[in-house]
């Protein structure tokens, strides 16, 4: 393991930004300079910024650094594929605390370029510094669009039809599982730890031996994924949606709103409708849940819906188009119409199996709740 202070800051920068060569025309200087430099022509310049904290956005007991590097690229670049751009460049600060060495920042860099590679993304800069209180992780994500192609979140009209991509609620019921599997890993490392302290009391060699042994062997703690790689697969790992993007282009339809799914779907329902002034009618009974959400939330004895709802973290499209569009989106692979955009009098509504109507209230993600 390489100590970071052997290289310094720009040694770590040298270090983890070998190789990088831009793709994208705008790109004109990217990595290496006081600034990078782009060039952008008839087109609009989309920026969008994230910061993921340690302990707040991110537990670093279950996701692997390569895989904290390939989501912290992916939700921003989500964002510029939700204002139908085209995301361009990428710059990346990290804030890193004494636990991690060089091979680890190479390994989140890995992951980071991962995603980018994906969807032609430029690295073009960024920032490094040291941690007090854990790895802090800031974004910057810079996409393109004609001005006549951008989507906001205001442009939702009455009778337009509610579309999501992909489905809801798996990558909640991922974190739940996580969550679960450490809590058991812990509650075994407490109790074994609790069995050594009063072995050692006691003076018991033989049974003080016995249970160093457990701990050594705890290490090698195996989570039960069994049949529900998927769920964990849309937590650790989501993927930016512009595939949809393509598709939405390739049949010329336009979206009227949209925004990705980072919050929850009723967080997000609630913005279009806030800032579009309407209302809205979606129905559970067209709300696209794969099976393994389901089973994991009978098993967890949640209501599933609820999960879809207010889960977040899907970093699916959800986007309103004109009712004139239903066949082309019906013709859509990985695209469900779920309701309808109505007036602003009748408010928000979710139309239960049964026929019964609840006003949707916002009880996603809230990154600012203590």
């Amino acid at each position: 393991m390489t100590d970071i202070s052997k290289l310094g800051e720009f040694g770590l920068i040298n270090q983890i930004t070998k190789g990088i060569k831009p793709v994208n025309t705008s790109t004109v200087y990217g990595v290496g300079d006081d600034c990078a430099v782009l060039h952008y022509t008839d087109h609009e310049v989309l920026t969008t910024t994230d910061m993921l904290m340690e302990g707040v956005h991110f537990d670093l007991t279950y996701i692997t650094m390569e895989q904290l590097g390939y989501k912290s690229a992916m939700v921003n670049i989500s964002d510029v594929f939700a204002m139908n751009g085209t995301p361009q460049q990428l710059l990346i600060s990290l804030a890193i605390d004494k636990r991690f060495d060089v091979e680890s920042i190479e390994e989140f860099y890995s992951g980071v370029r991962r995603a980018c590679d994906k969807w032609q993304v430029d690295i073009v800069g960024g920032d490094t510094t040291s941690s007090r209180t854990g790895l802090a992780i800031s974004i910057t994500c810079i996409g393109q669009a004609k001005a006549s192609d951008i989507v906001y979140r205001n442009g939702a009209h009455e009778t337009d039809i509610i579309c999501v991509s992909g489905d809801l609620g798996a990558a909640y019921m991922g974190l739940q599982l996580l969550e679960r599997e450490k809590n058991i890993y812990y509650e075994q490392y407490d109790a074994l730890t609790r069995k050594v302290k009063q072995a050692k009391e006691s003076g018991d060699s033989d049974a003080l031996k016995a249970l160093e042994n457990d701990l050594v062997a705890l290490r090698d703690f195996q989570p039960d994924f069994g049949g529900k790689e998927y769920l964990i697969d849309r937590q650790l790992k989501p993927e930016a949606r512009g595939d949809i993007i393509a598709q939405l282009r390739q049949a010329n339809v336009r979206p009227t709103a949209m925004m990705d799914i980072s919050d929850g779907l009723s967080s997000e329902l609630l913005h279009i409708c806030k800032q579009s002034h309407c209302g809205c009618r979606v129905y559970e009974n067209k709300m696209p849940i794969d099976y393994q959400t389901a089973v994991m939330a009978e098993e967890l004895n949640m209501n599933v819906t609820t999960c879809a709802m207010n889960g977040g973290e899907d970093y699916e499209l959800l986007f309103t188009v004109p009712i004139g569009d239903h066949e082309k989106i019906s013709a859509m692979d990985g695209v469900k119409q779920i309701g309808y955009i109505t007036r602003e009098t009748l408010g928000t509504m979710l139309v239960t199996r049964d026929g019964n109507e609840f006003t949707i209230t916002a009880q996603g993600w809230n990154p600012l709740k203590q």
